[in-house]
């Protein structure tokens, strides 16, 4: 029991488990205690491979597991991300869109501008996001997050990317296996091994006999191989509040070469849901996510189609389940769930991959040198992601319940009093006469927190009284200096950043500059 830890055995591909087996690696090549790595994968078992957006921790995820970021763009098709733009959320007219971007508004830690921004509407309307920051204008603009003299990983805007999450499990794994010897398994699981104590032992593979191990991680996916076969871990159901249910998935090739690239996810709302518009080097990721509940299998792909156009002519739409909800345990004796074997609830606001790389950070970080703190460790994983899950489901149900739409009844569910989580509402009720702060989110690793509130409940124009709260001359003075320095900061950018596909052509022959 006292023994150090010495093997980690992932079951499961995919990006979760390959993103697990590169970043463990890499700790040995960082000097920490050597830990031999081995990843398991079917080859009957494909992936979803639909996960394409990302957030700004995959740019610390890569710097950790030593990938360039010029080889990433290169070999996973990837195009920055600098946030989202919701169009049709609100009323459901033409004119009816708001971003949220990936910046924080100006001087985040120094003063909360949502109510000064409410005060001086009737003087100089515009958007909460427009004023607070310069990022959707450069979204709008077509513009890049950054120049080809920016070092790799560095920013003059937040960003995160878009990827194509075929090409990126398999960058993953060359690098894992040809620089960081992780092994490399395929084969398929026939028993899973369990000690006396309750521990996996092993599992025993079709060609490869016994695999032991110290640590095992699942990724097996939906089927949660290890979590849910071994352990039992309970499904928690989330459809109540989340109503998708499954998901439309489409590839669409640019209709030039020189097509714009859009730099930022275009969520538009629909009848039953709402479709995902992802710009790739070499094509657009466009899916419809919807309830089947609402709306018909073939009304769902007649709207993803109308919403494509021509383009989608002889096409085909692969059809994707998902059961939103997640285990109720992830880590049990020497298993931890990573990936979808965790939960998924569905793709708007990309949480899926990000939700890996946290779990990942924390196993690889934090990896435990021997069994009996491995105990600890496992109840303080399990809590803090049961509170990840809750801000998630919460945070996503945001954008339905906000709607001033009554066109259908999906719209029309998804404000009904018994959807909404009972935290979600009693926050509300706070946020009408005081706007989102850090008080409001007091855990240290909050998956969004209170400027992620403030773009969503601006741009979906959320009643509030914040004109009429009392605030000293010297704090709307100051408010006035935080905006005259955004103005700065977007004239600016728009002056030295370059067009989204430009900056990308020149990183795919140039590269960027290694830090």
């Amino acid at each position: 029991m006292d023994q150090l830890l010495r093997t980690v055995v992932i079951v499961g591909g995919g990006s979760a488990g390959w993103i697990a087996a590169a970043r463990i690696a890499a700790r040995n090549a960082a000097g920490h205690d050597a830990v031999q790595v081995v990843l398991i994968e079917s080859a009957k078992i494909g992936t979803i491979g639909v996960g394409e957006g990302t957030w700004p921790t995959m740019r610390n995820t890569l710097r950790k597991a030593g990938i360039s970021e010029t080889r990433f763009i290169r070999d996973c098709d990837a195009a920055f991300k600098q946030g989202a733009k919701f169009v049709r959320w609100t009323n459901g007219t033409d004119a009816d869109g708001y971003y949220h971007p990936l910046n924080p508004p100006q001087g985040a830690t120094q003063i909360n501008l949502s109510e000064h921004w409410e005060r001086q509407q009737a003087e100089t309307p515009l958007a909460f996001a427009d004023a607070v920051d310069f990022q959707s204008t450069l979204c709008e603009a077509g513009l890049a997050p950054k120049a080809i003299t920016t070092p790799e990983y560095g920013a003059v805007a937040n960003y995160a990317y878009h990827l194509d999450a075929g090409k990126f499990a398999t960058m993953m794994r060359d690098h894992a296996v040809g620089t960081l010897g992780v092994g490399h398994i395929v084969d398929e699981v026939v028993e899973v091994c369990v000690a006396d104590n309750g521990d996996i032992s092993g599992v025993m593979l079709a060609q490869h006999g016994l695999i032991e191990g110290d640590l095992f991680v699942d990724c097996t996916g939906f089927a949660a191989l290890l979590i849910g076969g071994v352990y039992g871990a309970k499904f928690r159901d989330c459809s109540d509040v989340l109503f998708a249910d499954h998901a439309l998935a489409m590839q669409i090739p640019y209709p030039e070469e020189d097509s714009p690239i859009a730099c930022h996810t275009i969520s538009t709302a629909q009848s039953a849901g709402w479709i995902w518009d992802i710009g790739l080097w070499s094509r657009r990721g466009v899916g419809h996510v919807y309830s089947s509940s609402h709306i018909s299998h073939d009304e769902a792909e007649a709207e993803l189609r109308a919403y494509i156009g021509p383009q989608a002519d002889g096409l085909s739409a692969r059809r994707i389940p998902i059961r939103a909800g997640h285990r109720d345990t992830l880590w049990s004796h020497n298993c931890v769930a990573v990936g979808l074997s965790g939960g998924f609830l569905e793709p708007l606001e990309a949480s899926a991959l990000m939700l890996v790389e946290t779990a990942v950070d924390w196993i690889a970080d934090r990896l435990p040198r021997t069994r009996p703190v491995m105990e600890v460790m496992a109840r303080q994983f399990n809590a803090a992601f049961a509170q990840h899950w809750e801000r998630i489901i919460e945070f996503l149900k945001l954008h339905y319940l906000l709607t001033q739409r009554t066109d259908t009844s999906f719209w029309r569910d998804n404000v009904a009093a018994e959807t909404i989580p009972d935290a979600l509402r009693e926050k509300l009720a706070l946020w009408r006469y005081h706007p989102p702060t850090i008080q409001d989110f007091p855990n240290q690793s909050e998956v969004f927190s209170w400027p992620s509130y403030q773009y969503i409940l601006h741009g979906m124009d959320f009643a509030n009284n914040y004109a009429q709260i009392p605030v000293a001359d010297a704090e709307q003075r100051a408010a006035r200096r935080w905006f005259t320095a955004n103005e700065r900061a977007r004239s600016q950018a728009m002056g030295q950043l370059p067009r989204h596909r430009d900056l990308l052509a020149k990183i795919r022959v140039h590269g960027l500059q290694s830090v």
